[in-house]
């Protein structure tokens, strides 16, 4: 970011939206470069590694991926020394449930934009964007982020917690106890289930696999991968600041995205 100009980027499906956003942005802020929009997450993605703007605008309901999976994604791809962008989500959500927001300072714009809403967001971005200098991204504010946004998403029926999975091991299916499982990992169409000494494969999305594991024993640790915390033998990083997992019962590592950097803080 220099000291005259602001790059933004807008991931909005519908294009009016996105132009009357882009539009108010200009207005409220002199200086301020809108370099792209994208239709969707994935695009928003591949755009953001491209041009590395300061500031993203994600709506939450794209196709393809919601504006949660695309600021994850790219937490999980971004590399080098410019800081992570100021993420600002974008929500059709009522006033009720984002009163929790205004209380933890968590940016958000309400459709249709308002704004006097947008004024006090810019004048949040504006605050971040100068106390955070050369510093890099706040992971932990954009974890905390995402975990406020999930928690405002409509909530399906809690289904019934896992205790043994039924995986494949060749022409076999094996009955492997939840608790033996070290981590699970998604390999393209199948997730990949590691105990401390074997591998097997299930169908099961990691989505709907993490929701019927204890929260309190599994923790997702990035986009593909959720841990057994209690399989976990330490937290090291290398000399690129990559966080890793040693492992009980396993000489592999498992990789930590920065979005979930913080869980391991105290280890």
């Amino acid at each position: 970011m220099s000291a005259f100009a602001v790059d933004v980027l807008i991931a909005e499906d519908e294009p009016i939206l996105a132009a009357v956003l882009a539009q108010s942005l200009q207005r409220l802020w002199p200086g301020l470069r809108i370099v792209g929009t994208a239709p969707n997450g994935l695009a928003a993605v591949e755009q953001a590694l491209a041009l590395r703007p300061d500031i993203l605008f994600l709506d939450i309901k794209m196709p393809g991926q919601t504006g949660l999976e695309a600021a994850e994604e790219l937490a999980e791809r971004w590399d080098g020394t410019q800081p992570f962008p100021e993420v600002v989500f974008v929500t059709a959500y009522d006033d009720y449930a984002l009163k929790a927001f205004e209380q933890a300072a968590a940016d958000y714009v309400l459709k249709p934009v308002s704004d006097e809403r947008l004024r006090r967001t810019v004048e949040r971005l504006r605050t971040r964007l100068l106390a955070r200098g050369q510093a890099g991204g706040d992971d932990d504010g954009m974890a905390r982020l995402i975990e406020q946004m999930r928690a405002l998403l409509p909530l399906a029926s809690v289904p019934e917690r896992l205790t043994t999975i039924r995986a494949a091991v060749g022409n076999v299916v094996r009955m492997i106890p939840v608790q033996d499982v070290v981590y699970f990992q998604a390999l393209d169409k199948y997730v990949n289930v590691a105990t401390a000494d074997s591998e097997a494969l299930i169908r099961l999305p990691l989505k709907e696999l993490m929701a019927q594991l204890d929260p309190a024993q599994f923790c997702q640790v990035s986009r593909g991968s959720i841990v057994n915390m209690k399989h976990v033998a330490s937290a090291s990083r290398d000399e690129l600041g990559k966080l890793s997992l040693a492992l009980h019962g396993r000489n592999d590592r498992l990789k930590v995205s920065p979005l979930f950097a913080h869980l391991f803080r105290q280890m």
